[in-house]
């Protein structure tokens, strides 16, 4: 079954995934930790693009193969069940490592629709 609306769920995806980034910029992990505010803001946007990744379904994985679709969807436990003991790490790291090079490639990709297009 298609996915409903994928280009909306990319939207969601890269509109949180750039809040995060905005949020954090100019951080480095030391003071990500020091900013109560700023790892709540980011993992709230980090759920929110979990789930619309889940939504995005098989879809993810055909258009952007090069990307961790298990592990983007899986976050969202992670952040619900609150494995503290990983959570700041795991989050920086997606933050640092993950989130740019997806970002650039979705983007790329929306380029070539225009912004109240929903499906493809």
């Amino acid at each position: 079954m298609p996915t409903k609306r994928p280009l909306i769920r990319i939207r969601d995806i890269v509109e949180n995934g750039q809040a995060i980034l905005q949020y954090t910029r100019g951080m480095d992990f030391e003071a990500y930790l020091q900013s109560s505010i700023t790892r709540d803001a980011s993992e709230r946007c980090l759920a929110r693009l979990s789930e619309a990744s889940i939504k995005l379904g098989p879809t993810a994985e055909e258009l952007f193969p090069a990307h961790d679709w298990r592990n983007i969807r899986g976050v969202g436990n992670v952040l619900r069940h609150g494995y503290e003991d990983i959570l700041d790490e795991v989050v920086w790291m997606i933050v640092t490592d993950r989130l740019p090079p997806l970002l650039v490639e979705l983007n790329t990709f929306l380029g070539q629709y225009p912004d109240d297009q929903e499906t493809l």
